[in-house]
């Protein structure tokens, strides 16, 4: 077992046993102890840790009581965390990767090109077949690999990130000019990042969602993308292949339909084991009609039978 894992289960199994904290049944890395009044938080990554909580003098003493326990070091105050820098304002939190994002460009010989406006071309669409196969793939698999991390704090990348990841296995010239047009947007949006603003209880968790039908030409495959906020703030997002083809726009949205109704759910789960207060129900913005129609219509159309678990998944949430 490598050294960080051991140090992690051992922590994990201190956490749960010994000093009171109970797993969170929504995140296994996330531990949580109340006593009175109070709550504090502890996040567990391998062998970094981020820990909060409502009392400063309690959060300093069982921060304290964990140093005699494990050989841990306390920086202060959150600033950078897995690639993240954090910054603190008197009106909330903003998250970045900016160094991040700089490493990656001087790695790639990308940090004096020219950024440009949008991380994809609209004119162009990329196709497993043109092209000539890179020499050296390894490339592009390690530059995709970092774009995937970058969009922790870049949704406006998300899409195009998922473009050019559907073709690791053989990727060729006009993929690779792709990433890199990538890496020039994000050169020229190296401050952006995600800001946090304190929101009065209780809040509303509300998601967008959208999916573009038959878009990849080698396989007709749609692609599903959401956006969840809580209040104002943009918690989650995503944009993801679907797995299996359909045969409708209407299909196409109802699916993504479907994933944006268990992240939602879940997230609601999370945000009640945190303790924040949510104001039911969570709302669900889709510009399809027809899906739309099939989540608040109980008849089954015979057409649309090979959506049925999707669609009472989605129905079972609609009447809560």
């Amino acid at each position: 077992m490598p050294f960080s894992m051991a140090i992690s289960k051992k922590m994990s199994t201190s956490l749960n046993h010994l000093v009171g904290f109970r797993i969170s049944k929504a995140d296994p890395s996330l531990f949580i102890f109340h006593t009175g009044p109070h709550t504090i938080y502890f996040l567990l990554y391998v062998d970094d840790i981020v820990v909060t909580g409502s009392h400063d003098q309690l959060l300093q003493s069982f921060i304290d009581a964990l140093g005699h326990g494990f050989d841990i070091k306390d920086p202060g105050p959150l600033h950078y965390f897995l690639g993240l820098q954090v910054t603190s304002h008197s009106h909330g939190i903003h998250l970045n990767q900016v160094k991040y994002a700089h490493d990656i460009l001087t790695k790639h010989d990308l940090l004096l090109s020219q950024p440009v406006s949008t991380p994809l071309s609209a004119k162009s669409l990329l196709s497993a077949d043109d092209g000539i196969l890179l020499d050296n793939p390894t490339v592009f698999r390690e530059m995709v690999g970092f774009l995937q991390y970058l969009t922790i704090t870049h949704p406006d990348i998300a899409f195009a990130g998922n473009s050019v990841s559907q073709f690791m296995s053989e990727p060729r010239v006009p993929h690779l000019i792709a990433a890199k047009r990538i890496l020039r947007y994000v050169k020229g949006t190296l401050d952006h990042g995600l800001f946090f603003s304190p929101q009065r209880q209780p809040v509303h968790l509300s998601a967008y969602l959208d999916a573009d039908w038959a878009d990849y030409p080698n396989s007709r495959r749609s692609t599903s993308g959401y956006l969840i906020y809580l209040g104002s703030n943009l918690i989650s997002w995503c944009s993801k292949k679907q797995p299996t083809i359909v045969r409708s726009s209407a299909e196409s949205e109802y699916r993504s339909l479907a994933h944006a109704s268990a992240e939602s759910t879940w997230l609601a789960f999370l945000l009640y084991e945190l303790g924040a207060h949510i104001q039911f129900p969570i709302s669900l913005y889709c510009d399809n009609l027809s899906a739309t129609y099939m989540a608040s219509n109980p008849i089954f159309h015979p057409r649309t039978k090979h959506i049925e678990l999707d669609y009472h998944f989605v129905r079972e949430k609609f009447r809560l």
